[in-house]
C-alpha cells in the first residue's frame, strides 16, 4: 500500500471523494486523472487499492476547496462488484474520520494514521480501526414460497429479505433463527451460508444465510416492519435491486424452488 509520502501529483489515477454515504463521480465513473488535472489536493489523498491496475486515492470532500456533486452510493448499485466495494471502502473511511475523532479509551483527540489508515489517539497512542458492525440478511423459503418483508422506510412498497444485527454472545446462526423469529413469529431451520457484501450505511458487513420454514404463523413485529407474508416464487411484488444481496438471495431462493 501507498503511504503518503509517496503519492506523485503528476500520476494517474481513480479518486474517491466522499462525505457521509455520497461520492463524487463523473459520467457514472470514479474520476480518473492526475491530482492536477482534477484540481484535488494529493497531500490528503490516501491511497486504498488497484482498479484497472490504476492506484485509487481516498479523500474526504470535507477537506477540499471546491464544491463537488455528490452521488448517493445506493445509485451506483449497478457497478461492477470491484469498482462498487472500493466506493464502499472509501466510504466507510470517511465515517471512521469523521465518527471516532476522540479516542473511547482516554478520551484523547485523534489523528489519522496514513500508514495504518486507522484513527490514532494523540496522548495514549492508541489505534482505532474502522468499525464493522455484523449483519445477518436471510431468505426463508417454504416449499415453493419465501418469505419477503417491508419496512416503513421503503418508501416504494418494495419488499426484501430478513435482516438484523449480531449480537454479543451469538453465533451468526442463532442471530438468524432470532432474528426471523422476532421480526415475523415463525421457526426456522436448516440454517446455511450463502455469501457476504459489505454495506457502507454506513459501516456494515452484511452475512447472507438460506433457511427453511420449520413452523408457525407469520405475525409481522409492526415496530420493526410495515408487512410481512410469503410469496410464491412466481409471484413476487416489488424487490430488493440488483447489486445487493439481498436479491441475490431472492434471486438464488427461486431458481431452486423452479429446479
Amino acid at each position: 500500500m501507498l503511504k503518503k509520502s509517496d503519492i506523485d501529483k503528476s500520476k494517474l489515477a481513480y479518486w474517491c471523494v466522499v462525505s457521509g454515504s455520497d461520492i463524487w463521480v463523473v459520467n457514472d465513473e470514479l474520476p480518473f486523472g492526475t491530482a492536477q488535472s482534477l484540481g484535488l489536493s494529493h497531500e490528503l489523498a490516501i491511497c486504498i487499492g488497484q482498479y484497472n491496475d490504476k492506484p485509487v486515492y481516498w479523500v474526504n470532500d470535507a477537506e477540499l476547496n471546491q464544491s463537488l456533486e455528490l452521488t448517493s452510493l445506493r445509485e451506483l448499485l449497478h457497478w461492477s462488484e470491484s469498482k462498487f466495494l472500493l466506493a464502499s471502502k472509501a466510504i466507510q473511511y470517511g465515517h471512521m474520520s469523521q465518527s471516532m475523532r476522540f479516542c473511547p479509551q482516554c478520551g484523547g483527540r485523534n489523528f489519522l494514521n496514513h500508514n495504518q489508515i486507522a484513527m490514532q489517539c494523540g496522548e495514549c497512542r492508541t489505534l482505532h480501526y474502522p468499525r464493522i458492525f455484523p449483519c445477518i440478511i436471510v431468505a426463508v423459503r417454504h416449499d415453493n414460497k419465501i418469505l419477503l418483508a417491508q419496512h416503513p422506510r421503503h418508501k416504494t412498497g418494495m419488499y426484501t429479505v430478513i435482516a438484523g444485527f449480531l449480537e454479543v454472545g451469538e453465533t451468526v446462526e442463532q442471530c438468524v433463527a432470532r432474528e426471523v423469529k422476532e421480526e415475523t413469529g415463525i421457526d426456522v431451520d436448516n440454517i446455511r451460508y450463502f455469501g457476504s457484501q459489505p454495506w457502507a450505511f454506513p459501516s456494515s458487513m452484511m452475512l447472507g444465510f438460506f433457511a427453511d420454514y420449520a413452523g408457525g404463523v407469520v405475525k409481522p413485529d409492526y415496530s420493526e416492519l410495515s408487512d410481512a407474508r410469503w410469496f410464491e416464487v412466481n409471484e413476487l411484488p416489488e424487490v430488493a435491486p440488483h447489486g445487493t444481496i439481498a436479491r441475490q438471495l431472492i434471486d438464488k431462493t427461486v431458481e431452486d424452488a423452479a429446479s
